[in-house]
């Protein structure tokens, strides 16, 4: 969810598997919980970015984040056919009155109504009922193919959401996405949450962020880069669409920070898209 619009666990394994993690986990760099065979995206990986409207395949970002409940089978299969590598958004912080899962959710989950974003509530992250929902669809991104996740709103403690979160609640959210995600093979991404980028770099495997350079946050994603992650950044700002010059100057800056940088419309939609890669 766009800045613009004041955006931005699990029980313990038991032994015999959590040795199983461990032991898997010395084969490779980085944070392995769960499967081996996990995909792990490089620094170095172009990305696209679309969530609404007939996506576009044609370009040859190595990485496409695309809505898990709304972009067919049939366009994953064809992304996956190219040898892309498909993230699959879906909101963890808020529920969406449009979602086929919507009804699960209690009237108690659900708190004030995001800005600007009709149909859309803050969530209680500590229930255990939203827990369950978000492991399902960490679920159903894995039965669909999803190399990884992109879990929206994860900076809720940030907001005016109407339950009493804090940092400390967040963190242990956003690391029992990361957790669930590992468990069942998929790479996640930590979503905007700027504030505790150095606390929870150790736990995702990238970062998507929205407008850090139109906000001056983007020196927090070096413990990102540094690490060996890649950061996936999306700007939406007009001047970066319309003038050529200052559009160049945001992909100097971006290039020099190791960061993925697109210029795209804010309905996600593939109506333009600039890329500094």
């Amino acid at each position: 969810m766009p800045r613009s619009t004041i955006s931005p666990g699990r029980f313990v394994f038991a032994l015999a598997l959590a040795t199983t993690a461990l032991l898997v986990g010395g084969c490779g760099g980085g944070d392995r919980e769960g499967t081996s065979s996990r995909w792990s995206p490089a620094v170095s990986d172009t990305w696209q970015w679309q969530l609404s409207g007939t996506i576009n395949t044609s370009y040859s970002a190595k990485v496409y984040d695309i809505d898990l409940f709304d972009a067919p089978a049939s366009t994953l299969n064809q992304l996956k056919s190219q040898g892309k590598r498909v993230v699959c958004y879906f909101s963890a912080g808020s529920s969406e009155n449009w979602r086929p899962d919507f009804s699960r959710f209690g009237a108690a989950d659900m708190g004030r109504p995001l800005d600007g974003w009709a149909g859309e509530r803050w969530l209680d992250t500590r229930s255990a009922n939203v827990r369950a929902i978000m492991k399902s669809r960490l679920e159903l991104a894995a039965s669909k193919g999803c190399d990884g996740v992109e879990p929206d709103n994860m900076d809720a403690y940030t907001n005016g959401s109407g339950f009493a979160l804090d940092a400390g609640t967040q963190l242990d959210y956003n690391r029992f996405l990361a957790r669930e995600a590992h468990a069942l093979g998929l790479a996640v991404g930590l979503k905007n949450d700027v504030d505790q980028l150095a606390a929870l770099a150790p736990d995702f495997d990238f970062a998507v962020n929205e407008q850090c350079h139109e906000y001056n946050e983007c020196g927090g994603y070096a413990v990102f880069v540094n690490a060996g992650k890649p950061v996936f950044n999306a700007e939406y700002h007009s001047r970066w669409r319309n003038d050529a010059a200052d559009r160049e100057r945001l992909c100097q800056a971006s290039r020099a920070a190791g960061l993925r940088t697109l210029v795209l419309p804010l309905a996600l939609d593939d109506r333009f898209r600039f890329s500094c890669d």
